[in-house]
């Protein structure tokens, strides 16, 4: 049977009017027969590609076949997005958040509490983020208890930043969904911010969207910015702060010295490009992790342009910490605003299929 695609219900905290080809619901067909069907997997690549999220609702799938669906979309994908010897990520501020499924090291068990008995693992006690560990500052335990208040812990883009390629796709299974009430993000910035969202969502915002508001001279400096990750970048990052909105790193001075990070190499730092173009729809999306970032790189203006106006017209190499946190904080932050993010309602056996056109937070 061929796949349907129908877009997802928002809530009504969303712009609609800016998220009409964000996100679809795949029906009529299982996601392992993608596997097997070319015509069917070729209609599920270009939509993902159009939509950035493709969502399963209530099919049964084996670790296995969660990763070969992955892998179907990335040949070349041999490895957890992090790399599959977590025994080096200790050190990281990801390292009690990966659990791995034993024979099959590419896909990671993740949530909160102990589980015992699942596919190999015969106890494991998961440990879910909370913005307590992580941010300078806190919501008090009090407001918590009272209102729900919650925060973005970490927004992020499924990638390593070292070593290892971002993936194409990411895949979400939810096994068990937690129950209860709605919780609160508060942005906790000044600006009075808030969100509703369910409890234990993922939150996904689109790059393509968080490109496209930003004002003229801002566009052009991304086109022609690069950004340059931290060795081992988030060992790095593993004694800093984050700010409130959980969307960079305060800058005082608690990055781990380079000279203190476990070996590296030169040669396996990554620097990509502020923007890739999307190769089905032509549409530029921005994809900066602002936490690992080290440099910013920036290109002239073309020579024809004679009026030299906006940001870094002549280019430049940008590399104090304040300063590239100080500008991507200006061109990101409106791009989480709370009419601009999809919190995510997680139903039992939901699969969630995500490509690079989004970001997103826990």
């Amino acid at each position: 049977m061929s796949p349907t695609f129908e877009p997802l219900p928002f809530p009504p905290s969303l712009e609609a009017s800016r998220f009409q080809e964000f996100g679809r619901e795949v029906k009529g067909i299982h996601p392992r027969d993608i596997l097997t069907d070319p015509e069917s997997f070729r209609k599920m690549e270009d939509a993902l590609y159009r939509h950035g999220i493709l969502l399963f609702r209530g099919f049964t799938l084996t670790p296995e076949e969660q990763y070969d669906i992955v892998k179907a979309f990335d040949t070349s994908a041999e490895q957890y997005g992090h790399g599959n010897d977590h025994e080096k990520a200790t050190k990281t501020v990801l390292h009690s958040y990966l659990n791995t499924i034993p024979r099959v090291p590419q896909v990671q068990v993740i949530g909160h509490g102990t589980v015992r008995n699942h596919e190999g693992l015969e106890e494991v006690k998961l440990k879910h983020g909370h913005h307590k560990t992580f941010h300078r500052t806190q919501i008090p335990l009090e407001d918590e208890e009272k209102f729900g208040a919650t925060r973005f812990f970490r927004w992020h883009m499924d990638a390593a930043l070292y070593n290892f390629d971002p993936p194409k796709v990411t895949a979400l299974y939810g096994i068990r969904v937690p129950q209860g009430p709605e919780q609160v993000v508060w942005y906790g910035d000044g600006s009075g911010d808030e969100l509703a969202v369910p409890l234990g969502t993922t939150a996904f915002v689109s790059g393509k969207t968080m490109f496209d508001i930003l004002p003229d001279e801002w566009k052009s400096f991304a086109v022609r910015a690069r950004a340059r990750y931290a060795p081992h970048p988030f060992e790095w990052i593993r004694n800093a702060k984050a700010v409130s909105t959980g969307f960079g790193i305060v800058s005082e001075g608690l990055e781990t010295p380079f000279t203190e990070l476990s070996p590296w190499e030169e040669q396996k730092r990554k620097t990509y490009p502020f923007l890739w173009k999307n190769p089905v729809t032509g549409n530029l999306h921005f994809q900066v992790h602002p936490m690992t970032i080290t440099d910013i790189f920036v290109d002239p203006l073309p020579s024809h342009i004679t009026e030299r106006k906006g940001k870094y017209p002549e280019g430049g190499h940008i590399a104090d910490l304040k300063e590239i946190r100080a500008i991507l904080h200006e061109m990101q932050r409106p791009g989480i605003a709370p009419n601009l993010v999809y919190p995510h309602p997680w139903y039992v056996l939901d699969l969630s299929s995500v490509g690079g056109n989004s970001g997103g937070a826990n």
